[in-house]
């Protein structure tokens, strides 16, 4: 497990922040880096991945990025979870975009 900045600093180097929330939740509130896979479909997506990159995961809370960060090391990825996921990213006051008005974490 990472903090909201060490996670910030990991994607400053060169790291995936890999968003697994659905699709409503990351339209809700993320990072402007992310790019989301929601958990459910994560393994139809190996493939897009690149197993050369570091992965920084997360979620809204740190549940599911847990278990999306143990099936990509089973699969051979350098991943780490971010402790606290996105409620971690929001109260360390790292920025945040949103589809539509202020971004929330929801």
């Amino acid at each position: 497990m990472v903090t909201a900045l060490d996670a910030h600093q990991l994607i400053a180097n060169g790291a995936l922040l890999l968003d697994v929330r659905e699709d409503d939740e990351f339209a809700a509130g993320r990072s402007a880096d992310a790019r989301q896979i929601a958990l459910a479909s994560l393994p139809d997506h190996l493939s897009s991945l690149d197993v050369n990159r570091p992965i920084v995961c997360v979620c809204r809370s740190g549940g599911r990025s847990a278990r999306a960060t143990e099936f990509l090391i089973e699969h051979g990825f350098s991943a780490v979870n971010l402790e606290g996921g996105m409620t971690a990213w929001h109260d360390a006051g790292l920025e945040m975009i949103a589809d539509n008005g202020d971004p929330i974490v929801a």
